[in-house]
């Protein structure tokens, strides 16, 4: 009599060898993608347009700093390319101007903007950059980061990621500073990049922006949620929201970044002047509970648009 091997442990042999398969074509398939999308979007060469300086009500140039120009509130940005504003073609697009103007108009005073944001920077170089904050002089006022997108290109894992922002916003929180972080964007408006490879960089940067909300409010910062609040314009406009790579935002796409940035940071900083502070959908997890396009809708109305010349979002949830 012949002895009959058991089928369950075949089966499961077999099986795994046909997972292990559709795993390894499927890990084949990004690599191939990611490198072709490496080849069809440009490297960040450019030096983007430099727009630090004082900024005052009521518009104007801005006035280049020195020890002897006045000045009311000191921002500093930190961050990635998108901090620095690649892809615009003067000082007058990147989102730092754009916020620096808007505070100054919301606020009636004097705004001293300054980058510290590097073209390239993963969480990894934010504390470099809030090292070289220390040793350029006194801690500003407020600090604006937009981080997280680079992170997940680089494969940088999400709870160090996170782990890191936390780090650096305790240290701007701790010398006093108030804190707005933009959240990674979704990389699903980024057509430029093939699936199921952009799926799964959108899947990632979601989970890291959630992981990077949590920090930063564990910190005692802000987080605005970029990917939400973005997305929906990007999706409806491409042409009009990407620069000429199809990767980075163009002014516009800034201009849009820029109008979710400026009332987190001057609700934190209390230069609110329009009457009753509205419930900020990024204030309470009671706010979180309502409809976001309802409380969207709400700020739309009784928060007065500073940027110009871009039309509100139309808000809606990025998944």
């Amino acid at each position: 009599m012949g002895i009959r091997a058991p089928r369950r442990p075949i089966i499961a042999v077999v099986t795994g060898a046909l997972t292990g398969t559709a795993v390894l074509g499927a890990r084949n398939l990004l690599a191939m993608q990611a490198v072709k999308t490496r080849q069809v979007i440009p490297k960040s060469w450019d030096v983007p347009p430099r727009a630090d300086g004082v900024y005052q009500p009521g518009g104007g140039p801005v006035e280049r700093w020195q020890r002897s120009v006045p000045f009311d509130l000191h921002l500093m940005i930190f961050g990635d390319s998108t901090a620095t504003g690649y892809g615009c073609t003067n000082a007058d697009e990147v989102p730092g101007a754009l916020v620096a103007r808007g505070l100054a108009e919301q606020s009636g005073k004097r705004i001293r903007l300054s980058t510290k944001a590097i073209v390239g920077a993963t969480s990894k170089g934010l504390s470099g950059q809030v090292d070289a904050m220390f040793v350029a002089g006194p801690p500003p006022d407020a600090a604006v980061i937009m981080i997280g997108a680079n992170d997940i290109t680089a494969l940088n894992g999400i709870p160090q990621s996170a782990r890191r922002l936390n780090n650096a916003v305790k240290r701007l929180r701790a010398s006093g500073a108030v804190v707005v972080v933009g959240t990674c964007p979704d990389f699903g408006v980024i057509t430029l990049i093939p699936q199921p490879l952009r799926f799964f960089a959108r899947t990632l940067g979601l989970r890291l922006a959630r992981a990077q909300a949590s920090s930063v409010r564990e910190a005692g910062g802000v987080p605005v949620p970029l990917a939400d609040l973005l997305t929906p314009d990007f999706l409806q406009a491409p042409e009009l929201m990407f620069s000429q790579d199809q990767y980075h935002p163009s002014a516009a796409g800034y201009a849009l970044a820029a109008q979710q940035l400026l009332p987190a940071l001057c609700f934190a900083l209390g230069e609110w002047a329009g009457g009753a502070v509205p419930e900020l959908p990024w204030e309470t997890r009671r706010a979180e509970t309502r409809p976001l396009l309802a409380r969207l809708r709400m700020l739309a109305k009784r928060w007065p648009r500073q940027t110009g010349g871009v039309p509100a979002p139309l808000v809606l949830p990025a998944g």
